[in-house]
């Protein structure tokens, strides 16, 4: 139990990508993290791209990144939708500041391009968001998994194994 002591946001919003929310957060708590899931309302069940349901335990508005020792962004479209929030960007943008594991796999780059985090910094994502994560100040390799000091990118769900040992081997 590598990550008994660890407490992780995991955003969520519709249209997630089934396998990118899931994996992580069964991986992690097997792990023996906590494992908080976090979306617009506390309570309200979401469905992934492929029908699997999931229900936030908190609100995102309501998060103190201070609480946490890391977070993750899943992919599918989701991505799309949560960075339209301030909270999030802020979420992210903190995190960021004091080093903490930021997870994101296949097009959750689009939360830490709006956060404005990626100037200089070495990921991967899908193929789809290459250019948006170059225009973003990243310089973007296609490989399963890239880790760049506190950010940990992958590319997509057969990455998965990748992406959750790095993320793993960053948090503890």
């Amino acid at each position: 139990m590598k990550l008994h002591n660890k407490k992780i946001i995991q955003l969520v919003s519709d249209d997630f990508e089934d396998l990118e929310l899931w994996y992580p957060v069964l991986r992690l708590r097997e792990e023996g993290a906590t494992v908080v899931i976090a979306g617009e309302k506390p309570n309200e069940t979401y469905i992934g791209k492929y029908g699997v349901p999931i229900e936030s335990d908190v609100s995102f508005h309501d998060l103190d990144p201070n609480d946490f020792d890391a977070i993750l962004v899943p992919g599918g479209w989701s991505p799309d939708k949560l960075r339209r929030y301030d909270d999030i960007l802020s979420l992210i943008r903190v995190m960021n500041e004091q080093q903490k594991p930021i997870g994101q796999i296949c097009h959750a780059g689009w939360v830490l391009i709006s956060a404005k985090i990626l100037e200089g910094k070495k990921v991967t994502s899908t193929p789809g968001i290459k250019d948006d994560m170059i225009n973003a100040g990243a310089t973007w390799v296609n490989e399963p998994v890239v880790v760049d000091a506190n950010l940990v990118s992958s590319r997509r769900p057969p990455d998965l194994p990748d992406y959750m040992r790095e993320f793993i081997k960053v948090l503890s």
